[in-house]
């Protein structure tokens, strides 16, 4: 531009020798209308290339945001994706959850349905005792204990004192009982001999175990006879260990001198149900 004014000013000089005083102010008037046309067009110009370098800045910024709202936007489809992977787990879960208790509760609804066929046979099997044998006599009981049906016969109904020889007493009381377990084929009968704690040493016997042991194989050997099935009798012996009362009176040891006759339904499909129930509900809720 000053080569432009230098070149103006150097023509006028040149033209003012040439040129009448009237056509060289017309030049000047020109000159100065150039020039101010040029000064327009510098502040244009400038002004053009600030708003060039606004608008610059301002795409570059709007690129900054764009790039911005692009990883946020894949983040977020990456996010979308991971909670529909555990919402569907969450779903699986549920429902194999919302199963595993409707299980638990049809293993409970069993369990009780055994428990409850269980109490019915125990319940039946005492009235059925209770009416055959039909003694009111303080040395029998018959009862039941830890869900086990059973008849408790004293000592002295059963045998002479310190003998394992039955009394003709004792086979008319073991008849009745007889006639218990012949009706009822799918039913045991375990037979328990009871001592007090008195040292026992007589003949071939060398202690309480042996008389308690020998006591109730003459008892099964006596219900055999009566016609009871002998793979429905078991016999066994505590000796004094397990007492009704303390062994510190003879009226005492008289008590817990006993036989007891265990009568054990054969439903082992309802004890062996409730057992691998009781087993499994355990397992279970201890995880």
């Amino acid at each position: 531009m000053k080569k432009l004014v230098l070149f103006s000013a150097t023509a006028l000089l040149l033209l003012s020798s040439c040129v009448s005083k009237k056509e060289f102010a017309a030049l000047e008037s020109k000159q100065k209308q150039t020039e101010d046309l040029l000064n327009t067009a510098t502040v244009k110009l400038n002004k053009c290339l600030a708003d060039e370098a606004a608008m610059s800045a301002r795409a570059k910024e709007l690129q900054e945001r764009l790039a911005e709202m692009r990883k946020l936007n894949t983040e977020l489809i990456s996010s979308t994706k991971d909670m529909t992977i555990l919402t569907t787990k969450g779903a699986e879960n549920l429902e194999k959850s919302l199963e595993s208790l409707k299980e638990k509760d049809l293993r409970i609804s069993r369990l009780q349905d055994a428990l409850t066929k269980k109490d019915s046979v125990t319940l039946a099997l005492v009235t059925s005792l209770k009416k055959e044998v039909g003694l009111n006599d303080p040395d029998i009981e018959i009862n039941v204990e830890k869900s086990v049906v059973f008849i408790s016969l004293s000592d002295k109904l059963l045998f002479t004192s310190g003998s394992y020889n039955i009394t003709p007493r004792a086979k008319e009381i073991l008849g009745k009982v007889a006639t218990v377990i012949n009706s009822k084929p799918n039913f045991e009968a375990m037979i328990e001999g009871h001592t007090d704690n008195v040292p026992y040493k007589k003949g071939v016997l060398i202690d309480n175990w042996d008389l308690s042991v020998k006591r109730s194989t003459a008892i099964v050997r006596a219900l055999q006879q009566l016609g009871v099935n002998p793979a429905q009798l078991i016999a066994a012996g505590r000796a004094d260990y397990v007492p009704l009362v303390d062994n510190s009176t003879p009226q005492n040891r008289s008590i817990n001198r006993r036989t007891k006759i265990l009568i054990l339904p054969k439903i082992d499909q309802f004890y062996e149900m409730i057992e691998t129930e009781m087993k499994t509900l355990s397992s279970e809720g201890g995880n």
